[in-house]
Protein backbone atom coordinates (compact mmCIF):
# COMPACT_ATOMS: atom_id res chain seq x y z
CA UNK A 1 0.00 0.00 0.00
CA UNK A 2 1.52 3.43 -1.13
CA UNK A 3 0.33 6.38 2.04
CA UNK A 4 3.26 7.41 2.44
CA UNK A 5 4.92 6.94 -1.20
CA UNK A 6 7.61 4.00 -1.19
CA UNK A 7 10.51 5.19 -3.84
CA UNK A 8 10.59 2.50 -6.19
CA UNK A 9 11.31 5.42 -10.54
CA UNK A 10 8.45 7.16 -28.59
CA UNK A 11 4.67 7.88 -29.09
CA UNK A 12 5.06 10.43 -31.33
CA UNK A 13 1.69 12.03 -31.17
CA UNK A 14 0.58 14.66 -29.42
CA UNK A 15 -2.86 13.23 -26.96
CA UNK A 16 -5.06 15.61 -25.80
CA UNK A 17 -8.32 14.58 -23.58
CA UNK A 18 -10.31 16.84 -21.90
CA UNK A 19 -13.98 15.57 -20.47
CA UNK A 20 -16.71 16.94 -20.93
CA UNK A 21 -16.96 19.61 -18.61
CA UNK A 22 -20.56 18.95 -18.09
CA UNK A 23 -19.86 15.49 -16.70
CA UNK A 24 -17.55 16.98 -14.36
CA UNK A 25 -17.88 16.08 -10.41
CA UNK A 26 -18.14 19.30 -7.63
CA UNK A 27 -14.60 20.17 -7.11
CA UNK A 28 -12.93 20.50 -10.66
CA UNK A 29 -9.47 19.52 -11.41
CA UNK A 30 -8.94 16.85 -9.08
CA UNK A 31 -6.54 14.82 -10.96
CA UNK A 32 -4.42 17.48 -14.09
CA UNK A 33 -2.27 16.00 -16.30
CA UNK A 34 -0.83 18.98 -18.58
CA UNK A 35 1.26 18.27 -21.55
CA UNK A 36 2.79 15.28 -20.11
CA UNK A 37 5.45 12.94 -21.50
CA UNK A 38 7.36 10.51 -19.73
CA UNK A 39 10.68 8.24 -20.18
CA UNK A 40 11.61 4.54 -19.79
CA UNK A 41 14.62 3.10 -20.25
CA UNK A 42 14.92 5.18 -23.39
CA UNK A 43 11.48 4.25 -24.12
CA UNK A 44 8.81 7.02 -24.70
CA UNK A 45 5.70 5.54 -22.67
CA UNK A 46 3.47 8.89 -22.82
CA UNK A 47 3.85 12.30 -25.32
CA UNK A 48 2.76 15.43 -24.95
CA UNK A 49 -0.52 13.29 -22.51
CA UNK A 50 -3.15 15.64 -20.90
CA UNK A 51 -6.23 14.68 -19.01
CA UNK A 52 -8.44 16.38 -16.53
CA UNK A 53 -9.60 13.39 -14.25
CA UNK A 54 -12.69 14.66 -12.03
CA UNK A 55 -14.85 11.66 -11.97
CA UNK A 56 -15.73 9.71 -9.10
CA UNK A 57 -14.94 6.70 -10.40
CA UNK A 58 -13.09 5.91 -13.60
CA UNK A 59 -11.53 2.89 -15.25
CA UNK A 60 -8.36 2.34 -17.23
CA UNK A 61 -8.31 -0.29 -20.07
CA UNK A 62 -5.71 -1.31 -22.94
CA UNK A 63 -3.65 -4.44 -23.69
CA UNK A 64 -0.33 -4.71 -21.58
CA UNK A 65 2.21 -2.43 -21.95
CA UNK A 66 -0.54 0.37 -22.92
CA UNK A 67 0.61 3.01 -20.20
CA UNK A 68 -2.10 1.82 -17.56
CA UNK A 69 0.50 1.07 -14.28
CA UNK A 70 2.50 3.98 -15.94
CA UNK A 71 -0.02 6.39 -15.59
CA UNK A 72 -0.70 5.37 -12.03
CA UNK A 73 2.84 5.83 -11.23
CA UNK A 74 2.95 9.29 -12.58
CA UNK A 75 0.47 10.04 -10.29
CA UNK A 76 1.98 8.77 -7.38
CA UNK A 77 5.01 10.68 -8.21
CA UNK A 78 6.99 7.21 -8.33
CA UNK A 79 7.64 7.82 -12.14
CA UNK A 80 8.72 11.75 -12.68
CA UNK A 81 7.20 13.09 -15.92
CA UNK A 82 10.05 14.57 -17.86
CA UNK A 83 7.94 17.33 -19.08
CA UNK A 84 4.38 19.07 -18.43
CA UNK A 85 2.53 18.33 -14.71
CA UNK A 86 1.05 16.42 -12.86
CA UNK A 87 -1.47 17.88 -10.01
CA UNK A 88 -3.31 16.04 -7.84
CA UNK A 89 -5.60 18.44 -5.84
CA UNK A 90 -3.83 20.96 -7.48
CA UNK A 91 -0.76 19.35 -5.65
CA UNK A 92 2.69 18.64 -7.77
CA UNK A 93 2.55 14.89 -7.50
CA UNK A 94 6.50 15.18 -6.33
CA UNK A 95 5.45 17.06 -3.38
CA UNK A 96 1.99 14.75 -2.42
CA UNK A 97 4.26 12.12 -0.49
CA UNK A 98 6.24 14.66 1.84
CA UNK A 99 2.82 17.38 2.20
CA UNK A 100 0.45 15.31 1.82
CA UNK A 101 1.28 11.95 2.88
CA UNK A 102 -2.30 10.68 3.20
CA UNK A 103 -3.37 11.86 0.58
CA UNK A 104 -3.42 8.68 -2.43
CA UNK A 105 -3.48 5.12 -2.05
CA UNK A 106 -2.37 2.79 -4.83
CA UNK A 107 -3.01 -0.56 -4.84
CA UNK A 108 -0.28 -3.15 -6.96
CA UNK A 109 -1.00 -5.24 -9.10
CA UNK A 110 1.33 -8.02 -7.32
CA UNK A 111 0.71 -7.64 -3.75
CA UNK A 112 4.36 -8.48 -2.90
CA UNK A 113 5.83 -5.52 -4.27
CA UNK A 114 4.27 -3.46 -1.49
CA UNK A 115 3.55 -5.35 1.77
CA UNK A 116 6.22 -4.87 4.00
CA UNK A 117 5.58 -5.58 7.33
CA UNK A 118 5.60 -9.56 8.83
CA UNK A 119 1.68 -9.59 9.93
CA UNK A 120 -1.41 -8.73 8.52
CA UNK A 121 -1.89 -6.47 11.74
CA UNK A 122 1.18 -4.58 11.51
CA UNK A 123 0.65 -3.78 7.51
CA UNK A 124 -2.92 -2.56 8.26
CA UNK A 125 -1.20 -0.43 11.15
CA UNK A 126 1.59 1.14 8.61
CA UNK A 127 -1.71 3.04 6.56
CA UNK A 128 -2.20 4.37 10.39
CA UNK A 129 1.33 6.56 10.43
CA UNK A 130 0.56 9.73 8.43
CA UNK A 131 -1.97 10.47 11.52
CA UNK A 132 0.54 10.56 13.71
CA UNK A 133 -1.18 7.57 15.68
CA UNK A 134 1.35 5.56 18.30
CA UNK A 135 2.46 2.05 17.11
CA UNK A 136 0.13 0.48 20.10
CA UNK A 137 -2.88 2.66 19.11
CA UNK A 138 -2.37 1.53 15.33
CA UNK A 139 -2.35 -1.60 16.04
CA UNK A 140 -5.42 -2.00 18.45
CA UNK A 141 -7.38 -0.17 15.52
CA UNK A 142 -5.82 -2.56 12.99
CA UNK A 143 -7.53 -5.58 15.09
CA UNK A 144 -10.81 -3.80 15.52
CA UNK A 145 -10.71 -3.04 11.62
CA UNK A 146 -10.31 -6.61 11.02
CA UNK A 147 -12.88 -7.95 13.51
CA UNK A 148 -15.78 -5.60 12.04
CA UNK A 149 -14.72 -7.67 9.12
CA UNK A 150 -15.45 -10.97 10.79
CA UNK A 151 -11.11 -11.44 10.17
CA UNK A 152 -10.17 -10.91 13.96
CA UNK A 153 -8.21 -14.47 12.74
CA UNK A 154 -6.10 -12.49 9.96
CA UNK A 155 -4.73 -9.80 13.23
CA UNK A 156 -1.44 -11.76 13.57
CA UNK A 157 -1.79 -13.82 10.41
CA UNK A 158 1.99 -13.66 8.45
CA UNK A 159 2.06 -12.52 5.05
CA UNK A 160 3.56 -16.09 4.51
CA UNK A 161 0.81 -18.11 5.44
CA UNK A 162 -1.82 -16.01 2.52
CA UNK A 163 -2.74 -17.18 -0.44
CA UNK A 164 -2.08 -14.72 -3.28
CA UNK A 165 -5.59 -13.54 -3.46
CA UNK A 166 -5.32 -13.29 0.26
CA UNK A 167 -2.32 -10.75 0.40
CA UNK A 168 -4.17 -8.58 -2.31
CA UNK A 169 -7.23 -8.47 -0.16
CA UNK A 170 -4.60 -7.29 2.57
CA UNK A 171 -3.44 -4.89 0.04
CA UNK A 172 -7.14 -3.49 -0.24
CA UNK A 173 -7.30 -3.49 3.80
CA UNK A 174 -4.93 -1.26 4.32
CA UNK A 175 -6.27 1.20 2.16
CA UNK A 176 -9.33 1.04 3.82
CA UNK A 177 -8.25 1.49 6.73
CA UNK A 178 -5.86 4.57 5.73
CA UNK A 179 -8.62 5.90 3.28
CA UNK A 180 -7.07 8.36 1.13
CA UNK A 181 -8.77 10.52 -1.10
CA UNK A 182 -7.78 8.94 -4.06
CA UNK A 183 -7.46 5.39 -4.47
CA UNK A 184 -5.39 4.07 -7.55
CA UNK A 185 -6.29 0.10 -7.90
CA UNK A 186 -4.13 -1.25 -10.44
CA UNK A 187 -5.69 -4.55 -11.75
CA UNK A 188 -7.13 -5.03 -8.29
CA UNK A 189 -9.22 -8.36 -9.50
CA UNK A 190 -6.61 -10.07 -10.83
CA UNK A 191 -5.56 -12.76 -7.75
CA UNK A 192 -8.89 -12.75 -6.68
CA UNK A 193 -11.78 -15.54 -7.43
CA UNK A 194 -15.19 -15.22 -7.38
CA UNK A 195 -16.12 -14.13 -4.08
CA UNK A 196 -13.16 -12.25 -3.85
CA UNK A 197 -14.28 -9.88 -6.68
CA UNK A 198 -17.43 -9.76 -5.18
CA UNK A 199 -16.97 -8.41 -2.06
CA UNK A 200 -13.89 -5.79 -3.61
CA UNK A 201 -16.72 -4.76 -5.94
CA UNK A 202 -18.50 -3.83 -3.40
CA UNK A 203 -16.53 -2.14 -1.26
CA UNK A 204 -15.42 0.05 -4.40
CA UNK A 205 -19.39 0.80 -4.60
CA UNK A 206 -19.55 1.76 -1.35
CA UNK A 207 -16.23 3.99 -1.02
CA UNK A 208 -16.56 7.75 -1.09
CA UNK A 209 -13.23 8.65 -2.09
CA UNK A 210 -12.53 8.91 -5.92
CA UNK A 211 -11.49 5.79 -7.34
CA UNK A 212 -9.29 5.32 -10.76
CA UNK A 213 -8.91 1.41 -11.42
CA UNK A 214 -7.23 -0.53 -14.21
CA UNK A 215 -8.66 -3.92 -15.39
CA UNK A 216 -8.77 -6.33 -17.93
CA UNK A 217 -12.00 -7.72 -16.62
CA UNK A 218 -14.57 -5.59 -18.21
CA UNK A 219 -17.50 -5.76 -16.63
CA UNK A 220 -15.96 -4.92 -13.24
CA UNK A 221 -15.72 -0.85 -14.97
CA UNK A 222 -18.60 -1.18 -17.48
CA UNK A 223 -21.04 0.86 -15.27
CA UNK A 224 -18.45 3.46 -14.61
CA UNK A 225 -19.50 6.94 -15.46
CA UNK A 226 -16.13 6.82 -17.37
CA UNK A 227 -13.46 4.53 -18.80
CA UNK A 228 -10.22 5.68 -20.74
CA UNK A 229 -8.90 3.04 -23.31
CA UNK A 230 -5.34 3.84 -22.90
CA UNK A 231 -3.35 2.06 -26.43
CA UNK A 232 0.68 2.45 -26.47
CA UNK A 233 0.41 5.72 -24.45
CA UNK A 234 -2.40 7.03 -26.66
CA UNK A 235 -5.76 7.90 -25.28
CA UNK A 236 -7.79 5.88 -27.91
CA UNK A 237 -11.32 6.85 -26.09
CA UNK A 238 -12.50 8.26 -23.63
CA UNK A 239 -16.23 8.43 -22.38
CA UNK A 240 -19.13 6.11 -20.42
CA UNK A 241 -17.46 2.78 -19.44
CA UNK A 242 -20.63 0.75 -21.67
CA UNK A 243 -19.74 2.60 -24.90
CA UNK A 244 -15.51 2.40 -24.53
CA UNK A 245 -15.49 -0.86 -22.90
CA UNK A 246 -17.85 -2.31 -26.44
CA UNK A 247 -15.64 -0.54 -28.42
CA UNK A 248 -12.39 -2.25 -26.82
CA UNK A 249 -14.05 -5.52 -26.59
CA UNK A 250 -14.97 -5.01 -30.84
CA UNK A 251 -11.37 -4.04 -31.39
CA UNK A 252 -9.74 -7.25 -29.55
CA UNK A 253 -12.09 -9.51 -31.32
CA UNK A 254 -11.18 -8.26 -34.43
CA UNK A 255 -7.34 -8.41 -33.70
CA UNK A 256 -8.01 -12.13 -32.91
CA UNK A 257 -9.90 -12.48 -35.84
CA UNK A 258 -7.21 -11.28 -38.41
CA UNK A 259 -4.68 -13.14 -36.83
CA UNK A 260 -6.16 -16.38 -36.74
CA UNK A 261 -6.74 -15.80 -40.83
CA UNK A 262 -2.84 -14.92 -40.52
CA UNK A 263 -2.55 -18.59 -39.94
CA UNK A 264 -4.69 -20.31 -41.99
Amino acid sequence: MIQEIHENRGVPNQTTITHDPGEQSPGSHLLHISDASLLRGGKQIFSHLTLELNEHRIGLIGDNGAGKSSLFRMICGLDLSHSGSVQVRGLDARQVSSKRPGLVGMMFQNPDEQIIFPTVEEELALGLSPSGMSRRDAIAKSRDFLGARGLAHWSERTIGSLSQGQRQHVCWLALMIASPELLLLDEPFASLDQPGQALLSRDIARASQQIVLSTHLLDHVRHFERVIWLDKGQVREDGPGQRVCDAYQADVAGRIAAQALSFQ
